[in-house]
């Protein structure tokens, strides 16, 4: 395998042996080739993140969000590092005169705001394990999660309160104290107290605390920090406990990162929050904010007005999901379509001239100022003027939109990779290395990773392009599922955690996620079918938007469901003289023909084997949702739920398909 640029060898690869598959060898960033970075002395637990930057930027502003006029939104307004301070001491003083304990723990329910950074803070404080509620998990596991972590006190956004009293009578065997992030009103008050709860608007319960003085418990790197319960494809929410340390460690190793790549961050950034911090990869990019004494603004919780506060806050630092990203891509397409001859031209020479100089090697600033200045600013303007660095996460971003992303946004646009159970960074790509697009770059400087071999699905970590279950070593990594150690064990293996993705090193020392390990299944002849590779590789039809592939070890070929592309599905039917609105087009047999007939083109071009052609498709008007929860917050499919909806459909089609030949 050529010189693998960013990586450094730690350890030898191992031959499978006593029914151990083979691992390949273990590498970590060339970042740190002389050792991790040494976390800041004096900085053990997220509450010294927080308490170290109060002392060092008291009047920076720290949060901030936009004041409402006349119905009208309008300019920023700012609390500083210590008027927040100030206020996480009244809520920590108040939380513990309501008799709750370091060790308890404290839920927070609602969008991204003040108060929830506010009461986030509190718990780091007074050691309370800060258990983040969320309801794209729907109703019943925030019941789960409150039952689950026993929850005594819950902070909550005042338009989710409803949602919370669906979780009583059950929760309320716990949860003793509500606590609104505005007011409460009447009729949700006397529905509280019914039960014995007391209940707070945040004015009333500032005063709470209002002359009392609690002492800070000495709090251990090892302790728990947070419970972030993770959606999984299957069974109950999992409680994954990350202790201080891995938050403190991954701090480090992602400062390391950004200094080795001179783009180091400082207290004049600014970050805009809207990713929920109820999940780990906008809670450490927070964290990373605070303790550079940099600023957070809050968007107003509305994806239609986000360009719009983008705009307004003028952020440098731009963390996206490709969901947002799509968006802004087929935004920006849409008005380069329709701007006219000469506009589009002007473009596409600009584009594809910069981008040419990119692949030279040429860093995106100096590829093509004039381009940048004449045709590019625009795109730059769109997303406020400042950003210099984009970063997605929580699930691939597609290569068209990454390059064109790359070119026109006049930043740098970073692909990462971690789970919950990684405390989110463990790899993220280099700005200006156009050979890592596609890819989620080496690990950050805090982790060693190998390959695990997978010979059921085919993947050698030994061989000439190493494949295999991507493992990982490091502090960053959680303490072990709450409740679960049953599950703890299944993943976390001499210290190892199997993540269940399969990777491929590339010859640069970059990651590439290809495929997940617990999605193969067998087919009736005995042939094992990867099928998230296969979903990867049907995506690249542009006439669906989605599809969920399945087989049984009792058929011998695979079927599928689909939500085809409107605009794709009714521009074939024009030109094909079919009528009908867009329902009847997808039970129309012409349609399904045709759309079939795509999967199997581009399955050829990708040389897939017979048996991993799809025979048999139904097309569902409707996209998979969380609604009928087939998908996770993160857009992953859930198999096990897909195939209980879709079950008819699935059945029918293997009845009505006459058997091909095997």
């Amino acid at each position: 395998m050529a010189e693998k640029k960013y990586l450094v060898e730690v350890e030898k690869a191992k031959e499978a042996a006593a029914g151990k598959p083979s691992t390949g060898p273990v590498y970590r960033s060339l970042f740190a080739k002389d050792g991790f970075p040494p976390p800041v002395p004096g900085l053990e637990c997220c509450w010294d993140i927080f308490r170290m930057s109060v002392e060092k930027n008291p009047n920076n502003p720290m949060l901030g969000r936009r004041e409402i006029v006349n119905d009208k939104a309008g300019k920023y307004v700012w609390k500083t590092y210590k008027q927040v301070y100030d206020m996480v001491v009244q809520v920590g003083n108040s939380i513990r005169s309501c008799g709750v304990e370091p060790g308890a723990k404290c839920g927070i329910y609602g969008a991204n705001c003040a108060e929830w950074v506010m009461s986030m803070e509190a718990c780091n404080a007074h050691g309370l394990y800060c258990v983040p509620l969320y309801d794209t998990l729907g109703a019943d596991a925030v019941k789960f999660i409150i039952c689950h972590s026993e929850i005594s006190i819950t902070f909550v956004e005042e338009k989710k309160i409803t949602e919370l009293l669906k979780t009583f009578p059950n929760s309320t065997q716990y949860m003793k104290t509500i606590v609104s992030f505005g007011k409460v009103a009447s009729k949700e008050k006397e529905e509280i107290e019914k039960f014995g709860l007391a209940v707070y608007s945040w004015d009333e319960f500032l005063n709470l605390g209002e002359n009392k003085q609690y002492e800070l418990p000495v709090k251990k790197k090892e302790d728990i920090c947070t419970i972030m319960y993770t959606s999984g494809t299957t069974g109950d929410p999992k409680g994954v406990l990350i202790s201080n340390e891995s938050i403190v460690t991954l701090l480090a190793g992602v400062k390391r990162l950004l200094e080795s790549v001179n783009e180091a961050l400082t207290s004049k950034d600014v970050f805009l929050s809207y990713l929920p911090l109820a999940h780990i990869f906008d809670r450490v990019i927070e964290e990373l904010f605070i303790q550079h004494g940099a600023s957070i603004g809050f968007w107003r919780g509305d994806v239609k007005l986000l360009l719009e506060d983008i705009g307004e806050l003028k952020p440098t630092i731009f963390c996206a999901v490709p969901r947002v990203l799509d968006r802004v891509y087929s935004g920006l397409q849409q008005k380069v379509s329709t701007g006219g001859f000469l506009k589009k031209t002007l473009f596409n020479i600009a584009y594809s001239h910069k981008f040419n100089s990119m692949k030279k090697g040429f860093a995106h600033d100096e590829a093509s100022p004039i381009c940048d200045k004449i045709v590019f600013d625009k795109v730059r303007q769109g997303l406020g003027g400042n950003v210099r660095l984009i970063l997605s996460g929580a699930a691939p971003l597609s290569n068209h939109v990454e390059a064109f992303l790359r070119v026109v946004s006049c930043a740098h646009v970073l692909q990462g990779y971690g789970l919950t159970e990684t405390c989110a960074g463990t790899f993220v790509s280099l700005p200006n290395e156009l050979s890592m697009l596609g890819t989620v770059g080496p690990p950050v400087p805090n982790v060693d990773v190998f390959l695990e071999s997978v010979p059921e699905m085919g993947y050698d970590a030994l061989s000439s392009t190493p494949r295999g279950e991507i493992c990982v070593r490091g502090k960053t990594v959680f303490s072990g599922y709450y409740k679960r150690e049953d599950l703890t064990k299944e993943v976390l293996i001499d210290g190892w955690f199997h993540t269940g993705d399969i990777g491929e090193w590339q010859p640069d020392g970059s990651m590439k996620i290809i495929d997940r390990k617990k999605n193969i299944f067998k087919l009736s002849q005995g042939e094992y079918v990867a099928v998230e590779n296969l979903e990867n590789i049907y995506s690249l039809v542009s006439d669906i938007d989605s599809i969920w592939v399945y087989g049984s070890s009792f058929e011998s070929y695979l079927v599928a469901v689909a939500n085809p592309n409107q605009q794709a599905l009714e521009h074939w039917a024009q030109e094909h003289g079919i009528s009908g609105d867009f329902k009847s087009l997808c039970e129309n047999l012409e349609a399904k023909k045709f759309i079939l007939g795509e999967l199997t083109k581009i399955g050829k071009e990708k040389k897939l084997k017979g048996f991993e052609l799809v025979r048999d498709i139904h097309l569902d008007p409707e996209p998979f949702d969380m609604e009928r929860d087939l998908i996770t917050p993160t857009y992953k499919k859930k198999r096990p739920q897909l195939l209980k909806y879709y079950q008819n459909v699935i059945d029918n089609m293997y009845k009505s398909s006459s058997k091909p030949s095997a």
